[in-house]
């Protein structure tokens, strides 16, 4: 139990399989309890009930699944991010799992580097390979029977990783370092720059000083009126429906506005050059003498408001 570091006092979790003998089981736990003393126990997990355990997060100080003699652990995805979740921060995790050199296996059988990415993802850090052992032709054979494939590339490899030194979903306040800059001098300026643009009241009436008329700075060009046109904005110009914008100051908003006054009714039957007649209940022609179809009529703004 040396190699695998654990020290007088220290919590520990065995994660099995029931391929390993329950004699296998019971000396390696009794090897585990001769080094933590007899005041700590050791926690020992099913592999396929550890997902529906009661630990709470952060219960052990050390984790070792698959290291049971005769084991043919499989650590997915989940049961590492449960096993890092039980582990304290900063304790360790040490795992053994048989893995192939091959590919093209159908992921029933990792490689090493597949099965450090998986611990790395699941929350483990400083994920390092201890060592590997061969495996014995019983082993390999065991293997294959478990997992169900014919590969013969299979050795046994040992890993450790580390949880964070903090919990998942901790906080902690940072504490910034702020450096006061020490206050700038404003540039002196020159008595004899600054009276040249000093411009008084009493300058106004000085004969020495020399004004510039404001309208001698304007170009021929910037005295032509522009073109209303050329104010509008672009989506004024657009065919199609046009509407004005809420502040329109290109003169889109009036010329809508007499557009609408100047805009002539339309007929929804036809007929209303007919005669009353022909003309609907509605016809805003009502009481008007027929007239050539084309012919411009004006309304009253007296009809347009009764119809």
């Amino acid at each position: 139990m040396a190699e695998y570091g654990i020290s007088l006092g220290e919590q520990v979790a065995v994660v099995c399989d029931s391929y390993a003998s329950p004699e296998a089981l019971q000396k390696f736990v009794q090897d585990v309890q001769a080094i933590i003393g007899a005041e700590n126990q050791v926690s020992v997990e099913n592999v396929n009930q550890l997902l529906y355990s009661s630990h709470k997060e952060s219960s052990f100080d050390v984790v070792l699944s698959g290291l049971v003699p005769g084991s043919l652990t499989q650590h997915s995805a989940e049961l590492l991010a449960e096993i890092a979740r039980i582990v304290k921060p900063g304790g360790r995790v040490l795992l053994k799992e048989a893995v192939t050199t091959e590919t093209g296996n159908d992921d029933k059988l990792k490689t090493v580097s597949k099965l450090q990415t998986i611990a790395t993802l699941s929350g483990l850090v400083e994920v390092k390979e201890l060592q590997k052992d061969a495996l014995t032709s019983e082993q390999i054979q065991a293997v294959q029977k478990h997992l169900d494939l014919q590969c013969h590339e299979i050795l046994a490899v040992q890993l450790e990783g580390k949880k964070p030194n903090f919990e998942v979903g901790s906080s902690s306040q940072l504490k910034l370092s702020t450096i006061k800059k020490p206050p700038t001098e404003k540039p002196r300026v020159d008595p004899t720059a600054a009276k040249l643009w000093t411009l008084s009241a009493n300058d106004m009436d000085d004969e020495d000083v020399d004004l510039l008329d404001s309208d001698e700075l304007l170009d021929p060009e910037d005295l032509k009126k522009p073109d209303p046109a050329s104010l509008k904005a672009p989506s004024c110009k657009e065919s199609g429906k046009r509407k004005a914008c809420k502040n329109c100051t290109c003169g889109l908003a009036e010329e809508l506005e007499q557009e609408k006054k100047n805009a002539q009714p339309k007929s929804a039957c036809g007929n209303c050059y007919l005669g009353d007649a022909f003309r609907c209940a509605s016809c805003p022609y009502r009481g008007m003498p027929a007239f050539k179809p084309g012919e411009k009529i004006l309304l009253s703004e007296t009809n347009l408001q009764d119809s």
